[in-house]
């Protein structure tokens, strides 16, 4: 501490106080001024790059974000309910069962929203089926129902852009519907007997469809007269589906039908008309060779074109060849045999034959092999050769005079 002796020496301290007081007023609005101004920086520093962002100042141009892109809306997920009573609603489980001659009421959450009714109803509803659009929900009332309305009940929810609106498929809810009838097990068809075509590996469903989730069903079949076993991994049974052969074979063909049983009351479905097709996986792979690509006038030429693929799978051969121009007539051989190399596998082979080649048969041959899969296509070209001049004859020549 330092003492201070006299009124001048005393004097000279405050004023250096005050002094340094405004010096350090005079610096902090400096920095303010600084900072306001964008914080100047030192001459002994580098200036920091401001990567596009806005500085403030009149005068100096601004930098815009850039505008995001809209992702795309999703609507609302739907809730699906029945309404029991009036004001009385309940949630809808993957099935519900409605006496036949009831009304069937649905309320789907959503606005807007589509509704997607069995087959049956899709052709002729008789006026017995209504939807609405409110401000929040849709609603389907079925009114007089009969066993023929046993399906599967959807609601869409729908995605508009303006006046444009499409499905959500992903966001659907769907309800099955029973509506059991005591005069009628199947759901009625308009015909006596169905054709079903039964493609190798691809499941295929005989579609027995009961009215009533509580009738038993078993598989008959017409000839010889049995009962077609039904052991939940080559065939399975739903009652929203019928029966599904999950992996048919040639065994499996034939005229079959479905028995249904509830109570005291027993019923026969339409016969199914089972025909078995050897599908093939992919379609055909030919491979084409000719006797020789090089042919003189007058001999004769063979064109080869073969397939090696799955048995039992018929193979169709078309050709394309250079004659059909003027109209030179086709003539093949066609031979479908196992393939030694390999069991359960088979050659089919046409043979396009040629007989005297004249020049106008050179050119492109073809072969187009198809199955039911698709079909593929090779080819090959045939140089025609021109005949060979004949021998000259050799003059001898005259003897010389002596």
């Amino acid at each position: 501490m330092v003492a201070v002796n006299g009124s001048g020496e005393k004097w000279r301290l405050v004023l250096l106080g005050a002094l340094l007081i405004c010096g350090l007023i005079l610096e902090f609005g400096q920095c303010q001024q600084d900072e306001q101004e964008g914080r100047t920086t030192p001459p002994d520093r580098k200036p920091k790059s401001s990567k596009g962002k806005p500085v403030r100042g009149a005068g100096k141009a601004t930098t815009k974000p850039k505008p995001r892109a809209k992702a795309t809306p999703s609507p609302p997920p739907v809730h699906l309910t029945q309404v029991v009573n009036k004001g009385k609603f309940q949630r809808v489980a993957d099935s519900l069962s409605i006496r036949s001659g009831d009304t069937l009421e649905l309320r789907c959450k959503g606005n807007p929203v589509e509704w997607g009714v069995p087959v049956y109803l899709e052709e002729d509803d008789e006026g017995r089926l209504r939807t609405v659009q409110h401000v929040r929900y849709g609603t389907l009332t079925l009114s007089n129902s009969t066993g023929a309305d046993t399906g599967e009940y959807t609601c869409f929810p729908m995605y508009c852009e303006d006046r444009d609106c499409r499905k959500v498929y992903d966001k659907a809810v769907k309800v099955f519907v029973f509506f059991p009838d005591p005069q009628e097990l199947f759901v009625p068809s308009s015909s006596y007997y169905e054709v079903i075509q039964l493609r190798t590996n691809w499941p295929t469903v005989l579609p027995c469809q009961v009215t009533s989730p509580d009738a038993k069903v078993s598989l008959h079949r017409e000839f010889p007269p049995v009962e077609v076993a039904v052991d939940g991994a080559e065939i399975t049974f739903n009652v929203k589906q019928g029966f599904t052969i999950h992996r048919p074979k040639l065994h499996h063909a034939g005229e079959l039908y479905c028995v249904a049983s509830l109570g005291n009351l027993r019923q026969s479905s339409i016969k199914y008309m089972l025909i078995y097709v050897n599908y093939p996986v992919a379609p055909p792979t030919p491979v084409i060779q000719a006797s020789s690509n090089s042919v003189a006038i007058g001999q004769n030429l063979q064109v080869t074109c073969t397939v090696i693929g799955e048995q039992d799978v018929v193979i169709d051969f078309t050709w394309e060849y250079p004659g059909q121009q003027i109209g030179r007539p086709l003539y093949t051989q066609d031979s479908v045999h196992p393939d030694g190399g390999d069991l359960g596998r088979q050659q089919s082979q046409t043979v396009l034959l040629v007989d005297e080649v004249r020049e106008v048969d050179g050119g492109t041959y073809t072969c187009t092999a198809q199955n039911l899969q698709g079909s593929r296509t090779i080819s090959t070209t045939i140089k025609v050769l021109a005949a060979a001049a004949k021998d000259k004859v050799k003059v001898k020549p005259k003897p010389k005079k002596p």
